[in-house]
């Protein structure tokens, strides 16, 4: 067990890594304190306006994982693992948010919403952020957290 943790720690990313690792974490982790400070606006009332099922249980829950992970990969801790909820995160938020601003409807149940066009361009207009996050949190995964890391410093130890 110890050896698939050690496995999961090591890296050989660069130190600029840091630079990826300190914008994701510190992004996931303001956003998730936020979902759980303003439920309303930004955690379990807007997710029941998009559509998501048990907004109720699921605000809080996606805002914890996201406190969570965002200070695992903030400190460069168990980076590659805290990831990973990260990346689904994101691709929950891209099909259920912005898909519908591609199609110009709602579907499986998810709202259109209000942006103020519709089509590929204003998909991707409206999806830069969540497609740069998924993108980090993507490269953490492959790469790990970099020498400047907790993780780092565990498996050299060993």
């Amino acid at each position: 067990m110890l050896d698939k943790l050690k496995g999961l720690m090591t890296t050989r990313a660069p130190a600029a890594t840091l630079l990826v690792r300190t914008s994701v974490g510190w992004i996931f982790l303001s956003e998730g304190i936020q979902k759980l400070l303003l439920p309303e606006a930004l955690g379990a009332g807007r997710m029941a306006k998009i559509g998501l099922p048990w907004s109720d249980v699921m605000g809080p829950f996606v805002g914890s994982v996201e406190v969570l992970c965002g200070a695992l990969v903030l400190a460069g801790l168990l980076t590659r693992l805290a990831a990973v909820p990260l990346v689904l995160t994101m691709v929950v938020a891209l099909v259920s948010t912005k898909l519908p601003i591609l199609l110009g409807h709602g579907f499986w149940g998810f709202s259109l919403g209000n942006p103020p066009s519709y089509g590929f361009w204003s998909m991707v207009h409206e999806s830069r952020t969540d497609l740069a996050m998924l993108l980090g949190a993507l490269f953490l995964l492959v790469v790990g957290a970099g020498p400047w890391s907790f993780d780092a410093r565990i498996t050299a130890r060993r």
